[in-house]
């Protein structure tokens, strides 16, 4: 039986806002929004094979440190796209500055920060 991942969930300021943009960069699609644990809110973005929840506590959290340099801290989520400089542009139209390009096997990449201040790696792999 093979293993694979079927979604990640991360804590944002604005679940609705972030599953836009989600959306709009990558083509994905809202799975599921509504209550979540402990009176939060969460929407659930992706393809009918993963996705990612998107959770709001009831009470509003403040950014923590960089995830880099704490333990279980959230580094980066990577996403694999079929054209990498569309998909970029696609960032800068959101908002967001792309950085840290890198060409190097097997594929392409860059990487952004989302308004939450979480890292994305968006890559296109050699065919």
């Amino acid at each position: 039986m093979t293993s694979h991942l079927e979604h990640a969930n991360f804590t944002v300021s604005d679940p609705d806002a972030t599953a836009a943009w989600l959306c709009e960069v990558f083509g994905w699609e809202i799975r599921w929004a509504g209550p979540a644990i402990s009176g939060g809110y969460t929407v659930h973005v992706g393809t009918p094979a993963g996705y990612l929840a998107l959770y709001r506590p009831a009470n509003p959290l403040q950014p923590g440190d960089d995830s880099y340099t704490r333990l279980g801290g959230l580094n980066h989520v990577g996403v694999v796209v079929e054209d990498l400089d569309t998909t970029e542009a696609r960032v800068k139209a959101a908002g967001f500055l792309p950085h840290n390009h890198a060409d190097y096997e097997p594929g392409r990449r860059f990487y952004f920060d989302d308004g939450d201040g979480i890292e994305f790696e968006v890559v296109a792999y050699d065919d």
